[in-house]
């Protein structure tokens, strides 16, 4: 599963490169959708009108936040794991029973997110296997 962060979601609607390539195989790979957290979506959506539009024009999943998910990312805020967009984002890369096999959060801002978060910056240059 692949997740987007708040600065990658961003990204993909101001047409990055990468991205866009990888929104574009995905939707050619029969159950493949880039999942993208409810609160990434709204931060982003607040920095930029019509910006969730765009976004949601490529495959993709949309994942709500549910009452579980809820309580785990308001437990990952007061924990001190970031803002409510960045909590979400690492909830979404926890394993799940739903989803066995690895998640890959791909971010814009290392920065954003705490030390042993396993990330993929959008801008590295092996993101897509080219190096």
């Amino acid at each position: 599963m692949i997740i987007l962060d708040t600065s990658a979601i961003t990204a993909l609607a101001d047409g990055h490169k990468t991205l866009n390539l990888l929104a574009g195989n995905m939707a050619k790979t029969p159950g493949e959708r880039l999942k993208i957290p409810a609160l990434c979506l709204t931060q982003a959506e607040a920095g930029e009108e019509n910006l969730a539009q765009r976004v949601l024009a490529f495959a993709s999943v949309v994942d709500s936040l549910n009452m579980m998910a809820a309580v785990s990312v308001g437990t990952l805020i007061r924990d001190g794991c970031g803002d409510p967009d960045t909590c979400h984002a690492l909830y979404c890369a926890l394993p799940r029973p739903e989803f066995t096999g690895m998640s890959i959060l791909l971010i814009g801002k290392e920065e954003a997110y705490p030390p042993g978060v396993v990330t993929v910056d959008i801008d590295s240059s092996g993101m897509l296997g080219h190096h």
